[in-house]
């Protein structure tokens, strides 16, 4: 069995739910508390085991590529000034020379055409797909329990939780099969299906362990819904061809592609802080007890 070494993060999107915040900040760099969202997700990885990340990027995200870069004068000066708890933290969240990898898009051509174009690094072995919209909140990572299944089972793994059952069109949706170890035999998939037609209210949450496999299928797969190279039709095929397991993810996730989920993650991993949490836990009470709800306000226009 072959080990998960990369993993591949898509982090070429617009972002323009965020602008004007995201008109020269590329989405991936806006903080949760005081990490870009980007650094959650390289954090789990790494966690996981991980020993490259490949970045697909696009236009105007030459930021990225230098957050994860040593930055001298910035190490020296922290040095200079005894800030060393700063300094150390900064250490260890730096990745190791060569540990990185970018690529371009250059078209956008959706998820399953960014997926593909990290092929050549990646080569012919299993690797890890992480959106970096998505951010995990537990005490062991997502990425880490789907390793552990992996090993068990040798092939794909895709991370799934539930939402509410009249909102499955908005998402993929999984169909859960027998057991297996700490989850389940997929047997069948569906992106986005019409209400009241979806298999379960399990749906996929942006983490994925796939056999190099899916970048030949991907290769050839056509446009889909939106104009775009669905990552999911090229699953469904793959999934005719070798097994996929689903990892029922129990902990948080934040979807901080939107503005209220980027809120929320920044409510939540504030509150997680020891540092700062009884001072964020008053305000917040403080604040719901002044503000005035909205239905309120609107009778008053």
């Amino acid at each position: 069995m072959r080990k998960v070494r990369k993993a591949v993060f898509p982090v070429a999107g617009l972002g323009t739910r965020f602008l004007p915040a995201t008109k020269a900040v590329p989405k991936e760099m806006l903080t949760v508390v005081d990490k870009p969202v980007i650094q959650y997700v390289v954090d789990e990885a790494r966690e996981a085991g991980i020993e490259h990340l490949v970045f697909v990027t696009g236009r105007n995200k030459g930021v990225i590529e230098d957050h994860f870069d040593i930055q001298v004068e910035l190490y020296d000066t922290l040095a200079q000034r005894g800030k060393d708890a700063q300094l150390e933290r900064l250490q260890r969240m730096q990745p190791g020379p060569g540990e990185t990898s970018f690529t371009r898009q250059q078209e956008p051509l959706g998820l399953g055409h960014a997926v593909w174009c990290a092929r050549s690094i990646v080569g012919d072995e299993p690797f890890a797909l992480l959106l970096p919209d998505m951010i995990m909140q537990s005490k062991r990572s997502c990425l880490t329990e789907m390793v552990d299944l992996y090993a068990r089972t040798g092939k794909n793994v895709v991370a799934v939780q539930e939402c509410d059952p009249g909102e499955t069109h908005k998402y993929g949706i999984v169909e859960k099969g027998g057991e297996a170890g700490t989850g389940f035999e997929i047997t069948g998939m569906v992106e986005k299906p019409a209400p009241g037609t979806a298999p379960s209210n399990l749906y996929i949450n942006g983490r994925y362990i796939l056999q190099p496999e899916i970048f030949d299928i991907l290769a050839e797969q056509k446009q889909g819904a939106g104009g775009e190279i669905q990552l999911t039709d090229a699953m469904l095929t793959l999934m005719e061809r070798q097994p996929f397991y689903g990892y029922h993810y129990k902990g948080r996730t934040f979807d901080c592609g939107s503005p209220e989920g980027f809120v929320a993650a920044n409510v939540a991993f504030a509150l997680w802080r020891p540092d700062i949490q009884p001072v964020v836990s008053e305000e917040l009470s403080r604040l719901m007890a002044e503000i005035e709800p909205v239905e309120r306000r609107a009778t008053k226009r």
